[in-house]
């Protein structure tokens, strides 16, 4: 079954994976931990790693299921069809978060639309183009995907 990826309203991610869930569907929310600041404390808060997406594992008999959850836009679509991750894409974004850090990454004067390429780990050969370059983090656009990672600059040396 392929995994379809799902777009959804802002902050509807964990609650539209959770309803299907309890549909019988196989949905995966990647999400992080962020620590944020407020003016009188700092706060851990777990976050969905793509904004307004969810991936669900779904027969294409079943696509319309989706719609029963709250939050649930519609699929996203790639040149006029479903966009559809590969397995081996979500093993190596679950496998990235459990590691927690990218590696092996060569990281030298990074500019906004330099392109860099992964050289292991289950990203590995993935090419990603710069998009931002900010003090601590490094946003990545994953040109396989056309999504955008951000990722800590210190994880990436």
């Amino acid at each position: 079954m392929p995994w379809y990826v799902i777009r959804t309203k802002p902050q509807h991610e964990v609650k539209s994976a959770q309803f299907l869930e309890k549909l019988g569907v196989e949905v995966f929310c990647p999400v992080i931990t962020e620590v944020r600041q407020w003016s009188d404390r700092k706060k851990k808060v777990t976050v969905p790693l793509f904004k307004s997406y969810v991936f669900a594992n779904l027969l294409e008999k079943d696509r319309n299921m989706v719609f029963q959850a709250p939050g649930v836009l519609s699929f996203l679509n790639w040149f006029q069809k479903p966009a559809i991750a590969k397995d081996e894409e979500i093993d190596a974004i679950k496998s990235w978060l459990k590691n927690d850090r990218l590696d092996n990454i060569k990281v030298n004067r990074l500019q906004p639309g330099d392109e860099v390429e992964i050289k292991s780990g289950k990203l590995a050969n993935k090419k990603a183009v710069i998009k931002e370059v900010g003090n601590k983090k490094l946003k990545l656009i994953l040109t396989d995907l056309g999504w955008t990672l951000t990722a800590n600059i210190q994880d990436l040396v």
